[in-house]
């Protein structure tokens, strides 16, 4: 792989780069090299007073990167793009540092509600692969695996957004891209036409090893009404299916139950892959005959157990690929019997669905869930489903999680013109033929038999009053 000529991008945004002088960039960077190893600490001195940087989705995250970027006491104002921070880094609260999450998980939360300025961008996920093309985060930071004996480093469980944008910026003598190579990280190929989810050394201005286990999701036994849900689910799949997974315990339940049963002759085209995923490939229940992508299993990111990270690891039958190539609704129509199985938090008698914003608090983020629902409904023969609870407990006291109307602390993640089944452990309905008081009454049948007659009321009340 042939280096880009001309003379090192370190060295031509030193004078900016947090005070470090020419002859610091030289001692650190080897004058007009690039792809030097470097200490995190002097890595993140690359990064001005005043400055964008982006990072990856929860284990594309570079967290020595991050932590040494915390540490920073000359910052001024640094926007840095990321989503779900799988750690409590202390920049998550830096009084210089903006931090814009795309997805909001439990660490968001926490600085959130003890007052950091934390922001959630409300975009979808391939949303914004487009928006950081645009906007042009000057420094990149990626997660990867050590480079190998031919100098090729692979992005691993994360292509998401960070993909195209670092591919971008490689050609951008204005910008930097900096990996932190992980050897925990597993191999992960992708394709040939999306740049094989690796990078070259020689391309890349700067990188620093950072060892740390992968974070991995516990492995938590599905409820009661989490099995009664998938069931209702796995009635609704057939055999050749194409298969996206959301993130949750119903999902993964459901992988689990088409796992040990009698269906078989899948496909995987999913935003995420997890351990439910590897599961059906275990089972030899995977195909992969999809119409798009066929004889692999496809995704943007990968989140599970350390075991799912050691079977990833040079698997030949997956691909990680960047979130415009797994998530658009275009290329989901290409799919055969799509099915995409997601969670929500409440769904209101007009079939909207709110599964990211509820009593006035950031809970997750839009992620997939639209495009999903949409690529889904509309794909040849395809199914997009939404799952829920019954009830959920909110300040000690038990509620419905079907509603007559969303509330005002409530936002709309996929409206209802997209939605089309509706799962709760009660059973499943299709809203899609139905007129607005039919799905009214659909869905008052499954909601938890305690709240039937109260929603009753008030849709009689409502048909009243026209």
């Amino acid at each position: 792989m042939p280096r880009r000529a001309g003379p090192s991008r370190i060295e031509l945004h030193s004078q900016a780069c947090g005070g470090l002088s020419t002859a610091d960039v030289r001692s650190l960077s080897g004058v007009s090299r690039r792809g030097q190893k470097l200490e995190a600490a002097d890595a993140v001195r690359l990064v001005r007073a005043r400055d964008t940087v982006m990072t990856g989705l929860a284990g594309g995250q570079t967290p020595g990167l991050l932590e040494a970027l915390g540490t920073r006491t000359d910052l001024e104002q640094v926007s840095l793009y990321g989503a779900l921070f799988m750690r409590p880094y202390a920049l998550l609260e830096h009084p210089a540092i903006r931090v814009q999450s795309g997805f909001f998980g439990p660490a968001e939360r926490v600085v959130r509600a003890q007052g950091a300025t934390i922001e959630y961008m409300p975009v979808d996920f391939h949303g914004t692969e487009r928006l950081l093309l645009r906007s042009k985060p000057r420094v990149i930071f990626a997660a990867t695996t050590p480079p190998d004996r031919e100098g090729w480093l692979n992005f691993g469980i994360h292509a998401g957004a960070t993909d195209r944008v670092l591919r971008a910026a490689l050609t951008d003598p204005e910008r930097l891209v900096v990996c932190e190579a992980n050897p925990h990280m597993p191999w992960i190929e992708g394709m040939e036409s999306f740049g094989r989810n690796r990078v070259h050394v020689s391309q890349i201005d700067a990188w620093v090893e950072h060892p740390v286990e992968l974070l991995s999701l516990p492995a938590i036994p599905a409820t009661p009404e989490e099995t009664a849900i998938a069931r209702h689910v796995e009635g609704l799949i057939e055999d050749g299916a194409t298969l996206q997974f959301g993130i949750g315990g119903v999902p993964d339940e459901v992988a689990t139950l088409l796992a040990n049963g009698t269906r078989r002759g899948f496909g995987i085209h999913t935003e995420m892959f997890s351990d439910g995923a590897m599961r059906l490939h275990l089972a030899d229940k995977v195909a992969n005959r999809k119409g798009l992508y066929d004889g692999v299993s496809v995704a943007t990111f990968a989140f599970g157990s350390a075991e799912l990270y050691r079977w990833l690891d040079h698997h030949p039958l997956v691909r990680m690929l960047p979130v415009s190539a797994t998530n658009e609704p275009a290329q989901l129509r290409q799919l055969t019997r799509f099915v995409s199985i997601n969670g929500a938090l409440i769904v209101d008698s007009r079939g909207q669905v709110a599964a990211d914003y509820v009593a006035g608090r950031q809970y997750s983020g839009i992620g997939g869930h639209e495009s999903f629902v949409m690529g889904a409904s509309e794909a040849p023969g395809g199914r997009s489903i939404v799952c829920l609870k019954s009830t959920a407990t909110v300040n000690g006291q038990r509620i419905s999680t079907i509603v007559p109307r969303l509330p005002e602390a409530a936002t709309v993640t996929t409206p209802r013109h997209h939605v089309q089944w509706i799962v709760t452990e009660h059973g499943a309905v299709d809203l899609s033929p139905l007129g607005d008081r039919s799905r009214a009454r659909a869905l008052i049948e499954i909601a938890h038999p305690d709240f039937r007659l109260d929603l009753q009321r008030t849709l009689e009340e409502e048909s009243r009053h026209g």
